[in-house]
């Protein structure tokens, strides 16, 4: 019996060390959940919203200073979203360490503002940028670098394109986001290939306008930086309009250079508008086309809706795709 004690010692002594070690264990536990609410309350802290005002002045949301140039001491709705929205302010956000988002109206923006916005991202260590902007809808796009983000932001930004007045051609502008709202829409394909693409050109542009019966009625012009004027890289063989040859022999032309000079001139300005801005264009158009396929080259009336889409290619061109459908079989093009 005498010869147990020990080990019934070295049991208990043991255990008590045991237990010595998991209270200290609960005792941390404890400190560690007490100091719980204050570690998130850090994490949770929303990163500072910054906003360039109009006139270019950098203030922050909720600021005195901002608080003056929305013109409302005391606003009782999202002011800083109002001011984006209503007021060409442009909004900055830096999430974490990582994410630069610039939300912006394109259409209200002052150029003061966007020369700020444009300076800030250039000293930016941030590499990858998410750009909101509202055009007919929310939009959302993300950039890489500085550089293209910088870009894309002159881009949206750029004045918005009045077409010229002239007695034979009218225009009147239709919500691009109609059509995806449209079933039986013939240019619906072609713009949901181009939003799910974010408008990056690839050859199954051509495989969905044959599928979708819209090849022969599809043009595609090519827009190079530095004013350079557009060129026909692909001309549908269904413009009845045109002679007939032309859709070989025509691409590498200037659009403006079309035997129609009048026509060239006037549609040449709306390639290089979507091509700058980077925009979509829906258009219904009211036209008196010359038809040089025909002796005498008789004019008609053709009504129409026209789609012009802006694609990304590998080098600094931009294509403008054109299709068009009639809304008028009395004269076909």
């Amino acid at each position: 019996m005498r010869g147990r004690a020990p080990l019934r010692m070295s049991i208990k002594s043991i255990v008590n060390r045991l237990f010595t070690t998991l209270v200290l264990i609960l005792s941390d536990v404890r400190y560690a959940w007490r100091q719980r609410p204050s570690m998130m309350d850090t994490q949770l802290v929303s990163p500072p919203v910054l906003l360039a005002t109009s006139d270019g002045r950098w203030v922050l949301a909720d600021s005195p200073e901002f608080l003056a140039a929305l013109g409302d001491p005391d606003p009782d709705y999202d002011a800083p979203g109002y001011a984006v929205r209503n007021l060409g302010f442009i909004q900055v956000q830096t999430i974490g360490q990582a994410l630069t988002e610039v939300q912006l109206h394109p259409r209200n923006v002052q150029l003061p503002a966007l020369l700020a916005v444009q300076q800030q991202l250039l000293t930016s260590p941030v590499r990858l940028f998410r750009i909101k902007f509202f055009d007919a809808e929310w939009r959302s796009e993300t950039w890489v670098s500085p550089e293209q983000v910088i870009a894309r932001l002159s881009e949206l930004c750029a004045p918005a394109f009045s077409p010229p007045v002239t007695e034979r051609f009218w225009v009147e502008p239709q919500e691009f986001g109609a059509i995806f709202r449209d079933d039986e829409n013939q240019l619906r394909p072609v713009a949901q290939k181009w939003r799910v693409s974010f408008g990056h050109f690839d050859p199954n542009v051509l495989t969905i306008a044959m599928q979708n019966q819209m090849l022969s009625r599809l043009m595609i012009v090519g827009v190079k930086p530095h004013g350079n004027e557009p060129e026909w890289r692909f001309i549908g063989s269904g413009q009845r309009w045109l002679d007939e040859s032309f859709h070989l022999t025509g691409v590498g032309q200037k659009t403006q250079d079309l035997p129609d000079k009048e026509y060239g001139q006037w549609v040449s300005e709306f390639y290089k508008s979507v091509a700058a801005t980077g925009r979509p264009r829906y258009d219904r158009v009211t036209a008196v086309m010359q038809y040089d396929s025909e002796p005498g080259h008789p004019r008609r009336v053709t009504h129409y809706d026209r789609l012009l889409l802006p694609w990304k290619t590998p080098s600094s061109e931009v294509f403008v795709t054109s299709c068009a459908r009639l809304i008028d079989d009395s004269a076909k093009s």
